[in-house]
């Protein structure tokens, strides 16, 4: 049955109160901090999951506290049926923020500002007050919904093994902590790690070092080598050469190395575009641009050189999908491999890589882990890597996905679809897990950036399409 006049005007009622416990909430810095004794990751995030379970104990809901590692709010005594997935925990804080201070929530032109808005907390809240809604209209639902509250998303998601240890998964999950309509297929994820060794050359012109990345899920903006005897005119034209071939842009500084003699040595910046190691297409890989300007060099002969070039053989430049490992494949469910050179450390003795694959459907260990392994150690590098995480999918036909797809529709008026990402969402590893909310896909609400927003509106509709799903689910 259709309660929607009854859920509108409950929701838009309790619009501002729903709007001050967002901002309670968001007020507490809840990044992940130093273990302290009961609180796993950090007074902080353990203040925030307090303050949530006294909003919902205050609501009449059930409460219970796993350890500080996680918080849950029942709707009823009834038969497992619906758990709402959300968390307290937010990125550090960041600089750049012009609207408000980060853990200053300020409302605006019809958003409300602050770290936490809309990465987790106000979906949270909004999941909150769906259950309020529910209880407080004596709605008909017989089976039990769970808001869940976890503490430790964005640095690993270690809550959550904690809480299925002692607890069993629901028929049905659903985490509003991304966008609308539905995310129901998410691909695996392979990250290699690689090594390589040699002994040290002195011969010139050499490279001296190589430093690129700061994180494995980030396409690099930004690599930096050093290298020893080149020459600036030859210097000059590789540059050129590579710069024309990738649109990198490298910075040159040349210094005297008195201690060898005079010998020219060259600090070489190569400046591309950051992006998503989930969406590597997106960005101009500083790092790979600048293997093939080292490789593009005179440098002589040796075992650092080889390696360097067999390198470059198997992570190009501009090969996001995985094709000289021989592991390029896609599928219709889920689009196609991407991958991202992300991290490089080269000395005069060795190397150290890895790279971070987004991996569809039809990816598994055998088609993909098992033959980047043999191209790479066949190439003469150690392979460390043994292991990938598997993809993830929900049928789009299933009664849960088609009921949250109809609600989301009936709400907006807008098409409901499925969709896969390439990220991973909190719902990753369980069996009947969707990603489902709380923004509008239009929207971009700064996650992770500066002035962090979440549109009110939006926030408040999730709240009566939260609502009716449960009436639907849970009857």
């Amino acid at each position: 049955m259709d309660y929607r006049d009854k859920i509108e005007v409950y929701i838009d009622e309790h619009r501002q109160e729903m709007i001050n416990d967002i901002c309670a909430l968001c007020r507490i810095n809840s990044e992940k901090m130093p273990y302290k004794e009961g609180y796993p990751f950090g007074q902080g995030v353990g203040d925030a999951l307090e303050t949530a379970l006294s909003m919902a104990e205050g609501y009449g809901f059930a409460i219970h506290n796993y350890d500080n590692y996680v918080g849950t709010a029942d709707l009823n005594g009834g038969e497992s049926c619906l758990d709402i997935l959300a968390h307290l925990d937010v990125v550090p804080a960041g600089d750049g923020w012009q609207v408000t201070e980060p853990f200053a929530p300020l409302e605006k032109d019809g958003k409300l500002y602050g770290r936490g808005t809309a990465d987790d907390k106000g979906p949270a809240v909004a999941a909150l007050y769906a259950m309020r809604a529910v209880k407080e209209l004596g709605l008909p639902v017989s089976k039990n919904v769970r808001l869940i509250l976890g503490t430790d998303e964005e640095c690993g998601s270690s809550d959550i093994p904690h809480y299925y240890a002692v607890e069993k998964e629901a028929p049905m999950t659903f985490s509003p902590d991304a966008s609308f309509p539905v995310i129901n297929t998410e691909k695996g994820m392979f990250r290699g790690h690689f090594t390589g060794e040699w002994e040290k050359s002195d011969a010139l012109p050499r490279l001296v070092s190589i430093q690129a990345g700061t994180k494995i899920n980030v396409v690099p903006g930004k690599a930096e080598a050093v290298l020893m005897g080149v020459e600036a005119d030859v210097m000059e034209a590789a540059v050129k050469e590579v710069s024309d071939i990738t649109g990198t842009v490298f910075q040159v500084e040349y210094s005297d190395y008195t201690d060898v003699k005079g010998d020219t040595v060259a600090k070489v910046t190569a400046v591309g575009k950051g992006a998503h190691a989930a969406q590597p297409y997106e960005g101009n890989n500083a790092l790979t641009s600048l293997v093939m300007l080292v490789n593009r060099l005179p440098l002589a002969a040796c075992k650092q050189t080889e390696m360097l070039k067999k390198l470059e053989e198997c992570l190009p430049h501009g090969d996001v999908y995985g094709k000289a490992l021989g592991i390029q494949m896609e599928d219709e469910l889920s689009g196609p491999l991407t991958l991202a050179f992300s991290l490089l450390t080269v000395t005069e003795t060795g190397l150290e890589g890895s790279f971070d694959s987004r991996c569809p459907i039809c990816a598994n260990e055998e088609n993909v882990l098992q033959p980047a392994k043999k191209k790479m150690e066949a190439m003469g590098f150690r392979f460390l890597t043994d292991h990938m995480i598997p993809p993830h999918h929900v049928p789009g036909d299933s009664y849960f996905v088609k009921t949250l797809l109809r609600t989301y529709e009936a709400y907006t008026g807008q098409k409901g679809e499925c969709r896969s990402t390439g990220g991973g969402t909190y719902v990753h590893d369980l069996e009947n897990g969707v990603a489902f909310g709380a923004s509008m896909p239009e929207t971009d609400n700064h996650m992770h950036g500066a002035d962090e927003f979440a549109v009110i509106e939006e926030l408040l509709t999730s709240a009566k399409i939260f609502a009716q799903v449960m009436v639907e689910l849970c009857k």
